[in-house]
């Protein structure tokens, strides 16, 4: 049977695969973290494209994954169109959380945290239009929580100092609720809540995607027969990632090397 393939440009897909693994605990899991090429957020649409490309190859071809996650949101702008024409296999994308979010604003006011190319991308901008259109969103890009949550700083003091500069004028517009467009702000939620207090609702769409991937294999019938079982590659200094990567599954895990293309 066929596993399921998960990647990001760096750690904070773990979020997404957390999610999958809580709902589909039978599957074989494949993880990518592509971190010696992060962060995709501020990265040309064509590297992004030829960085998807080279790890779809990976996961399909040689970790026969029967279904691909794109846990990046700065991927599926700019590279999951590209790949839904190139694979046959299912591909699910990240979507920031804009529809659900002017369903919870009672101030029809919130923000939006994500990547430069995110926040700055056409799909951002569509949602808006199709969704938000009567709301005010405020749109805030985060590069540099990023690259807090790829070293692992996640409650460290200089993280939550960033978070609070980047939330602070949301909640003087009266923001009520803050959408993680990021991966990896998931592991940030917790600090992220914290700053914004009673005074927000933090909207994060990590469960959703598992939702959506549990449909799909549902459909298919195409479950793995080994329980369980997870393996966790990088494209980054291996020992790094090992150290961050466990710390974030929550359990010590190996990870190899991604073969050179």
């Amino acid at each position: 049977m066929t596993a399921i393939g998960v990647f990001d440009s760096g750690v904070g897909g773990l979020s997404v695969l957390r999610e999958i693994r809580t709902l589909l605990p039978a599957e074989t899991l494949v993880y990518v973290a592509d971190s010696g090429h992060a962060p995709y957020g501020d990265r040309p649409a064509q590297y992004v494209k030829d960085r998807v490309r080279a790890i779809l190859d990976f996961l399909i071809n040689e970790q026969r994954a029967g279904l691909v996650v794109f846990a990046c949101n700065t991927a599926t702008e700019f590279a999951i169109a590209d790949a839904r024409a190139r694979y046959s296999v299912p591909i699910v994308g990240m979507e920031p959380a804009i529809k659900p979010a002017i369903k919870l604003s009672a101030s029809k006011t919130f923000g939006v945290l994500g990547t430069t190319n995110t926040i700055e991308g056409q799909r951002v901008a569509d949602l808006v239009t199709r969704y938000a259109h009567d709301a005010r969103v405020l749109l805030e890009p985060c590069p540099d929580l990023v690259l807090q949550v790829e070293k692992g700083a996640i409650d460290d003091p200089t993280t939550r100092t960033l978070v609070r500069q980047h939330v602070s004028h949301m909640l003087d517009e009266r923001a009520d609720v803050i959408v993680l467009a990021c991966t990896h702000f998931h592991f940030l939620k917790h600090v992220i809540q914290d700053v914004v207090g009673v005074d927000a609702q933090v909207v994060d769409p990590s469960v959703a995607v598992a939702q959506q991937v549990a449909r799909l294999r549902a459909n298919t019938g195409n479950t793995t027969a080994s329980a369980g079982e997870e393996s966790f590659w990088t494209s980054g200094p291996v020992d790094e990632a090992t150290r961050v990567m466990s710390a974030l599954w929550g359990t010590p895990v190996i990870v190899t090397a991604l073969p050179r293309e």
